[in-house]
């Protein structure tokens, strides 16, 4: 099977639900497939989801137990926010329900959100603190992150699911203390590349104050930066060169 590279700049429109949802799911498989091979894959930890385009309450998970770098389209699991698997043949991780369900049910301007336990990500966490501006992809974060100041074990409560999305309020991202990271966007693309460029953002802030005090980007500058590499459209357009990098890698997803 061969793959034509395409050059997208705007997200597609499609004329029909099944196929704005066959494209959804593409995308949503695509992006687990990066989250492995960027090694953001702990065990049967994390997950990302994919609000369904007809069913509002339902989104698109992975299932679980199954690894990030094997799941296809078709593997895809359908969950309403009651916990029913209604599509497909695999059970759903009950923390994603417990926390994805209300990211849903609190946002609806959400389509996707994705966590992991990530390296850098989980590192940061343990500090309880928000992301400074101190490079240029970090002020995709600026004002608009949060911090989830809490834990109390693995989340199998939705009530616990709850306070995270209270947490996240209206913002892109929330750090989990002690957990590990949660982005959301206006698609799987967007939601996706806030996670990838926010784990970064971890790792570059670990390892500058790993040997000096790093020098922060004033708050005129970081609002303006803000403005071009931390909206929506600039994280949908950020995933493109890596949806065609896996595409073409990797087309089994696709299937």
């Amino acid at each position: 099977m061969t793959t034509k590279m395409t050059l997208s700049y705007a997200p597609p429109v499609f004329p029909t639900r099944e196929e704005e949802r066959n494209h959804l799911k593409q995308k949503l498989a695509a992006a687990f497939r990066l989250f492995s091979k960027f090694g953001f894959d702990e065990g049967v930890a994390g997950h990302i989801t994919a609000r369904d385009p007809e069913r509002m309450d339902h989104f698109w998970v992975n299932p679980f137990g199954m690894h990030f770098s094997q799941i296809k389209a078709s593997d895809l699991i359908l969950c309403n926010h009651e916990g029913t698997v209604v599509e497909g043949n695999f059970p759903v991780n009950r923390a994603a329900f417990a926390i994805h369900s209300q990211i849903h049910a609190a946002r609806p301007d959400v389509i996707a959100a994705a966590h992991a336990h990530s390296v850098y990500g989980k590192s940061w966490s343990s500090l309880g603190r928000l992301l400074d501006p101190i490079t240029q992809d970090a002020c995709a974060f600026y004002n608009d992150h949060s911090l989830f100041n809490d834990f109390t074990g693995v989340v199998l409560d939705t009530e616990e699911g709850k306070r995270i999305g209270k947490a996240l309020g209206n913002r892109k991202a929330c750090i989990l203390r002690n957990h590990g990271l949660l982005t959301v966007g206006k698609s799987v693309d967007e939601a996706a590349w806030w996670f990838i460029t926010m784990e970064r953002s971890c790792q570059a802030q670990l390892l500058a104050e790993a040997v000096g005090t790093p020098v922060e980007i004033d708050d005129e500058n970081a609002a303006f930066t803000y403005e071009t590499v931390g909206t929506t459209d600039a994280g949908w357009f950020q995933f493109q060169p890596l949806w065609n990098r896996i595409v073409k890698e990797q087309p089994d997803l696709l299937a």
